[in-house]
């Protein structure tokens, strides 16, 4: 990659036709820079530094944890109905459905584990396709260099009983990178459990206590806690990390946004996620399968979930709808005057 003028221009020694795909990605967004002394740079640094962003909605200000956007009037995309958005963040999702309730939020987000609850309560509720992977990395250093360790980890996970006990069924059980709507061959991986073949890949051997972590959302503590039963059984001694935990863990709970629904762009950004900067060339569902299955039998990344993104909205809006990635557009969105 390098400058040419105005254009910057990509050589590679293979064809990348999913090139324009991953440069849409988050994982090459482009700001515009903004005088580094604003208040907004001052108060989030390094989130949002001196930029300012080129979509429909630009940074006002941040205070007492609330972010404010307002109209960017020279958006790419044409300036949005909405005048302004507040964001306030750090609430539970008790507080927020109340919120709701009482007029004081048009949009919440709701966990997938809570989206049968918030039928129940008869929210209007805006849900995306399965897009969230729960996954586990596992560390193919030290106690789990064995490749026997990592692939007995993979059978011994029980994806039926996370997803029926802990995310009440929704999503889908998966034991590929890509969900089923994006490949339709996710049913050649085997996502069933099978304990005795897991004991059997252990081979009596009893590896040091092994680190299971995940980042602090009460869903995920309880999967990792029911996983490392589901290891404890196999015959691994497992630790879940609490709060404070040391960052280097044997094994962590991750979930991975798809960020693209092709198949082939959606596949390399989540390598990339994971640290395995390998370009996917392959096209066709064959040879995507077998890129798949050939990252998968190393069992570095073991899939468990895929879960939609949902939110629930006022009677106010209108218009409200979801990316391929499972974000609300609210460049698109309007608000219904109440008078």
């Amino acid at each position: 990659m390098h400058a040419v003028g105005s254009m910057v221009v990509f050589t590679g020694d293979a064809p990348i036709p999913n090139l324009p795909e991953l440069l849409a990605g988050d994982d090459f967004l482009i700001a515009l820079a903004g005088p580094a002394n604003s208040s907004v740079a001052m108060a989030m640094g390094p989130l949002i530094g001196p930029f300012i962003g080129t979509g429909a909605f630009q940074v006002e200000s941040f205070s007492n944890g609330a972010l404010t956007l307002t109209a960017n009037e020279s958006s790419w995309e044409g300036r949005p109905f909405l005048d302004k958005i507040e964001i306030a963040g750090h609430k539970s999702t008790r507080d927020q459905v109340l919120d709701l309730s009482v007029g004081r939020a048009d949009l919440i987000e709701v966990p997938a584990e809570q989206l049968r609850q918030a039928h129940e309560q008869r929210l209007t509720v805006i849900a995306s396709p399965p897009v969230d992977l729960l996954a586990l990395a596992v560390a193919d250093g030290d106690v789990l260099s064995n490749p026997n360790l990592r692939a007995a980890i993979a059978l011994a996970v029980d994806r039926m009983a996370i997803s029926n006990v802990i995310f009440q069924k929704q999503g889908e059980i998966a034991a590929s990178l890509l969900p089923a709507s994006v490949t339709g061959y996710s049913f050649l991986f085997p996502a069933d459990r099978d304990l005795n073949k897991a004991r059997e890949l252990r081979g009596g051997l009893t590896p040091p206590p092994i680190t299971l972590s995940t980042e602090g959302r009460p869903a995920m503590l309880l999967a990792a806690q029911r996983i490392a039963l589901n290891l404890r059984e196999a015959g691994f001694n497992v630790q879940v990390a609490g709060a404070g935990a040391p960052k280097h863990a044997d094994i962590v709970l991750l979930r991975l946004t798809l960020q693209s629904n092709q198949p082939q762009a959606g596949l390399e950004s989540l390598l990339r996620r994971v640290g395995v900067a390998i370009p996917v060339r392959e096209n066709s569902p064959a040879g995507l399968f077998r890129v798949e299955r050939d990252f998968l039998a190393t069992h570095t990344l073991i899939p468990l979930l895929y879960l939609p993104r949902a939110y629930a909205v006022s009677g106010r809006v209108r218009d409200l709808r979801l990316s391929h990635d499972g974000e609300p557009l609210l460049g698109g969105a309007s608000i219904q005057n109440s008078q």
